[in-house]
């Protein structure tokens, strides 16, 4: 589990079968969760100045894989006993997002993002969302997706400040709209009880 508060912007030295190696400060150990741009992936080795992780087929497939390379964002897993900032972030991205418009205002940056519909049922209204890793407040949903307002520190803090019209992004959306839109679904398909489909799906889980 992350927090979507970045801990260091660290770079890519590497990529060949399927594992990326980075230049990090962070010195994980072998097999800790490492989120790279959003995705939660495992230390497979450790080098002099950094470490390497290997992306499975499924990962490759749904994310933005053009934007590994130069800098990412990286955020180790919490652990227990860390503070809790952000929110509930779990690495898995759902879908890749378009920056289609970036509106400079005084004291922020508009980001307008394009998600695919299906997805946009999960995207709350001043709720959260993960944009490559950066845990975000939405303040717009729109027909074609979303609204977010950068402030100055993080503007200059992540990969926001190098984002252009035609930029594609790691999402993941709000984890506890997913799994209400998940119960939903279940107990209609199922005609059962909203507490027979939460019993259900603590059960999945």
């Amino acid at each position: 589990m992350f927090t979507g508060l970045i801990r260091e912007m660290a770079e890519v030295t590497g990529y060949a079968d399927n594992r990326l190696t980075l230049r990090a400060k962070y010195r994980p150990k072998i097999g800790d969760s490492i989120a790279v741009n959003g995705v939660c992936l495992t230390v497979v080795a450790l080098t002099s100045d950094g470490f390497t992780v290997e992306l499975a087929d499924e990962t490759r497939a749904v994310i933005a894989m053009e934007n590994l390379k130069g800098k990412v964002h990286i955020e180790p897993a919490m652990q227990m006993g860390d503070r809790f900032e952000g929110h509930i972030v779990q690495g898995h991205v759902d879908t890749v997002g378009t920056v289609t418009r970036i509106v400079r205002r005084t004291n922020g940056t508009d980001f307008f993002i394009a998600i695919e519909p299906k997805y946009l049922a999960y995207v709350i209204p001043k709720g959260s969302i993960t944009i490559d890793g950066v845990s975000l407040t939405v303040n717009e949903v729109t027909d074609e997706g979303v609204r977010l307002t950068i402030i100055p520190h993080t503007l200059e803090n992540t990969l926001f400040g190098t984002y252009r019209i035609g930029t594609r992004v790691n999402v993941e959306t709000d984890l506890f709209a997913r799994y209400v839109a998940h119960i939903l679904e279940h107990r209609q398909k199922n005609q059962t009880s909203g507490w027979e489909a939460i019993e259900h799906m603590q059960a999945l889980y």
